[in-house]
């Protein structure tokens, strides 16, 4: 008798194999934006169309470029730069004003991104340069928040940001883990640099990777979530 395997099956077969070996890791850090929430083209193409209105005559593949997991106040000296002015200090509240709005309209949880989750029996936490209600926010908006409860870190808890690795320091160290014991999965070329400084292993997520930027400097690279299970 033949058998019809789909590609749905065959997916939750890769999950149910996963679950029957063991993890090489005992703790998984999630970056946010681009990893677990499909964000940054939304949010990039509204600081782009800001920085626009200082006259910086950028796209969104610059901004993709460019502003990709940066401190937001490394994005505004880049638009000053560009634009040969001073940048109000008003530009972050507007900013994260209009990508709020945003983000309740369109924003979606990366592709198999939940199934990855779900498959998990260890440890996990989310560590991102975002401030902590837009974490939660974006969680929320996803559905992806009862996943994480309290382990959620922020990089403006600690006023450090990547490519320093403070967060995912201190996010390993609240968890319980030492660096050795956990994986990072990041999809910008200044988290990945983060995790690397901190002695992490990291993997990276390349769908926005228009530049690959991470090849070769990421422990290991993939471009979809189903690639993530088998990595782990």
């Amino acid at each position: 008798m033949a058998i019809n395997i789909t590609t749905g099956s065959c997916y939750r077969f890769q999950i149910l194999r996963l679950n029957l070996f063991m993890y090489k890791y005992k703790c998984v850090i999630f970056d946010c934006d681009g990893v677990l929430v499909d964000s940054e083209p939304i949010g990039i193409q509204i600081l782009v169309d800001l920085a626009n209105t200082y006259g910086a005559n950028i796209d969104l593949a610059y901004g993709m470029k460019h502003f990709k997991g940066s401190f937001f106040n490394a994005c505004k000296n880049k638009i000053g730069e560009l634009t040969e002015t001073k940048i109000p200090d008003t530009l972050e509240d507007d900013y994260r004003q209009r990508s709020f709005e945003a983000f309740k309209k369109e924003i979606k949880p990366i592709d198999g991104v939940k199934a990855v989750i779900e498959s998990l029996s260890i440890p996990f936490c989310v560590a991102s340069s975002g401030p902590e209600s837009k974490i939660k926010l974006n969680l929320e908006l996803t559905g992806l928040l009862p996943y994480f409860n309290n382990n959620i870190f922020s990089c403006y808890t600690i006023q450090k940001w990547k490519p320093d690795p403070a967060v995912f320091l201190f996010a390993a160290k609240t968890m319980g883990f030492q660096p050795n014991e956990c994986v990072i999965v990041e999809d910008s070329l200044s988290g990945v640099k983060a995790a690397k400084n901190g002695g992490f292993d990291v993997f990276g997520y390349t769908k926005h990777d228009y530049n690959n930027e991470l090849e070769g400097l990421a422990n290991k690279t993939f471009n979809s979530m189903n690639m993530l299970l088998e990595m782990l």
